[in-house]
């Protein structure tokens, strides 16, 4: 009682079909057992098996309560199917007897039978037990062998079922050893080929660092270009478009210019007269300016429109 684990009530900790607790107290007896340890030790006396050793504790005997409780209600339940079992089995006997007796009183005695007879009627009894029925009238046997078909039928099905999906998965299986074969030959295939890509990586590699310093000098001489664009006055205005309009515009104003310069040509006959001299060098002068300054705005007029 002392023993009683916090989650068991009281009430609970003692069945009912157990006497008082009062009686199992401590002052009654001289051990401390809870009351159905008794019924746990009955029973391992009762198989003729020691009871094992373990601690008393709440959790334990909580357990143990459940186990006895567990154990107190399917023994209940067994005595009833045995007691009912035993009725059953004594209405049998004395129904066996009467029957003997009137087989015996009509000379049916299985004694006066002969064996043939007494095999047939041995063979009918082991069916009716087969088919589970208890009588000898003709549709209680036809409902059996129906019932029996049934099972046969849903056993066939399940048969057919199972075959099938048999059939399945032995496809399955062989799919997946042929993609296992499959997948073990690409894998050999590529640990065959690991030392050329090896190989080819190295070239890759040095191909890589030849093409890193060729970059480099390429780009050193890009730099330097560059510079010596700038120093030249180089700019990006000035592409090959650009240039070849300026050339063009060059030869137009060639063509114009070379009259005028003709012309100053011609004047080196004249007479050496100064007054008339520095008239001429004067008008020369202007046609000059005249003609450099057209130039200038076809350029400017250029590098505008490519701009």
């Amino acid at each position: 009682y002392l023993l009683r684990p916090p989650s068991v009530p009281c009430s609970l900790f003692y069945p009912p079909s157990l006497p008082d607790p009062l009686l199992f107290c401590p002052q009654n007896f001289s051990f401390h057992l809870p009351p159905f340890l008794f019924i746990i030790l009955a029973q391992f006396d009762a198989a003729g098996k020691e009871v094992p050793d373990f601690e008393y504790t709440p959790r334990s005997i909580a357990h143990l309560y459940n186990l006895a409780t567990v154990s107190q209600a399917k023994t209940q339940a067994a005595n009833i199917v045995a007691n009912d079992f035993r009725q059953k089995a004594a209405e049998y006997r004395s129904q066996a007897a009467r029957i003997r007796e009137i087989l015996e009183n009509v000379g049916l005695a299985q004694e006066s039978l002969p064996s043939n007879v007494v095999a047939s009627a041995q063979v009918l009894a082991n069916v009716a037990n087969l088919l589970n029925i208890r009588d000898t009238e003709l549709s209680s046997f036809l409902v059996a062998m129906g019932d029996i078909s049934l099972r046969k039928t849903g056993v066939d099905e399940k048969r057919a079922k199972v075959h099938k999906e048999s059939k399945t998965l032995l496809e399955y299986t062989r799919k997946a050893i042929a993609r296992l074969t499959y997948l073990k030959r690409t894998l050999a295939q590529l640990e065959d080929d690991v030392a050329p890509c090896d190989a080819q990586m190295e070239n890759w590699k040095t191909n890589l660092g030849v093409m890193a310093s060729k970059e480099r000098q390429y780009m050193q001489q890009y730099n330097n270009y560059r510079a010596l664009q700038n120093r030249v006055g180089y700019t990006p205005e000035i592409n090959h478009g650009v240039l070849v309009e300026m050339a063009e515009h060059r030869k137009d104003l060639e063509k114009k210019t070379k009259p005028i310069l003709d012309t100053l040509r011609s004047y080196q006959d004249l007479p050496p007269d100064k007054a008339l001299a520095a008239l001429a060098i004067e008008d020369k002068k202007r046609q000059y300016a005249a003609a450099e300054k057209y130039l200038e705005d076809v350029l400017q007029s250029a590098l505008a429109t490519s701009d």
